[in-house]
């Protein structure tokens, strides 16, 4: 008979619902209590894998309707309020023959997961292109205007061109060429435009870890360049750093 210790280490590599299902239908005969337990874990597991799985469905109705226009493009951006660092947008394109579960707005994951998921989307997406305009760039010409500026630099970027844009609440002036379909909270409801949305996130963030080592009076590895307290102290102390943004600092220093 085999061990708890080893029943309980098949659990931890089922990773999929078909192993799950398998482990369950395995061991709901054995009449020991551990092994009840682990029986127990695995069908909570499994109900909360099919419940992901519904809700990455429901988060792809908008590809679904929009499938006639072939590939399809998710575009997000991120920085547009910070007092420094550049304004970044992704492009991203996902394949329609696999899914990539736990996508969501990238606010709502944690650091971690929009690492992990930032790996998953970069190996499997059709194509991903990355855009950014800097802080000089917004000064120069706003924040709204350096962000369709960022968004179509993303476009641009991709290796495969789209047949129409998923976008997250605006319409892009510089793109008129595509279709674009704006969905309010977009990064809540597409599954295209929430990856966008980690990999501006992620993107974005890592590189601001950099600007960190160059100016760490201001804190930017855990503000990222947003308005903190902490952020807004160093800026009244030190004064900007060549990476603030001088249109919106005006009332800090």
């Amino acid at each position: 008979m085999m061990s708890i210790s080893d029943i309980n280490k098949l659990l931890k590599e089922a990773d999929g619902d078909e192993k799950l299902s398998a482990f369950i239908s395995d061991f709901s005969g054995d009449e020991r209590e551990g092994v009840k337990k682990l029986v127990s874990t695995a069908k909570k597991r499994l109900e909360a894998l099919y419940a992901e799985i519904d809700r990455i469905h429901k988060m792809q109705s908008y590809e679904r309707e929009n499938a006639s226009y072939g590939f399809l493009c998710g575009i997000d951006e991120v920085g547009r309020g910070p007092l420094a660092g550049p304004v970044y947008a992704a492009a991203v394109i996902l394949p329609n023959d696999e899914d990539i579960l736990y996508l969501n707005d990238s606010k709502k994951l944690s650091e971690k997961k929009r690492e992990e998921l930032y790996d998953v989307i970069m190996e499997k997406a059709v194509s991903v292109g990355i855009g950014f305009s800097t802080c000089e760039r917004i000064d120069e010409i706003n924040i709204l205007q350096a962000t369709y500026e960022a968004m179509t630099k993303a476009v641009s970027n991709l290796s495969v061109k789209p047949g129409a844009l998923l976008i997250d609440a605006v319409h892009i002036p510089q793109l008129e060429q595509y279709k674009q379909i704006s969905i309010i909270k977009g990064d809540a409801k597409s599954v295209s435009i929430a990856a966008a949305s980690i990999v501006a996130k992620v993107t974005r963030d890592r590189l601001m870890l950099e600007y960190d080592k160059e100016y760490p009076e201001y804190g930017f590895a855990s503000n990222k360049g947003y308005g903190s307290a902490e952020h807004i102290a160093a800026l009244k102390k030190y004064g900007p750093c060549p990476i603030h943004r001088k249109s919106f600092i005006g009332n800090f220093v």
